[in-house]
């Protein structure tokens, strides 16, 4: 009987991390020939996020620091700080506004800025002077 509860507690690690692994939402985002793999926290956010893709949006410079499009609406931020410091790569959502923001440079601690994911790698082409075309969608 002992040896049973050890091997079961050794596979309790591998079953949280399995479930951990279904539970984050992987999207990407499209503009034009480049895609931009991200991923969304599991958060009340990041899963009203989710439940809006696809979405095609035009996202617009803002200040050199992030590219924003305006979602229409605020997301569930039910249990998030009401402030958040965005790093380079943040996905979020500018709550008082209703923008989505996409940073692209690192920014000061944001009252009404609500943290939704981040991109898994390079985002370089979010750099891009001018209005950029973007197409999110759920991870195929």
């Amino acid at each position: 009987m002992k040896h049973l509860m050890f091997a079961a507690l050794a596979l309790l690690p591998a079953a949280a991390q399995a479930q951990a692994q279904e539970e984050t939402m992987k999207i990407t985002f499209t503009l034009g020939d480049t895609v931009l793999p991200a991923t969304l926290d599991d958060t009340p956010a990041g899963r009203d996020f989710a439940a809006m893709l696809p979405l095609t949006l035009t996202l617009s410079d803002y200040h050199g620091i992030e590219k924003v499009a305006d979602l229409g609406r605020k997301l569930d931020s039910t249990g998030m700080p009401a402030s958040y410091t965005p790093k380079a790569g943040d996905i979020t959502q500018y709550a008082p506004w209703k923008n989505l923001a996409l940073f692209i440079a690192p920014f000061s601690d944001s009252r009404g800025l609500v943290r939704l994911g981040q991109f898994d790698g390079d985002f370089s082409a979010l750099k891009a002077s001018g209005d950029i075309d973007v197409t999110i969608a759920v991870a195929p």
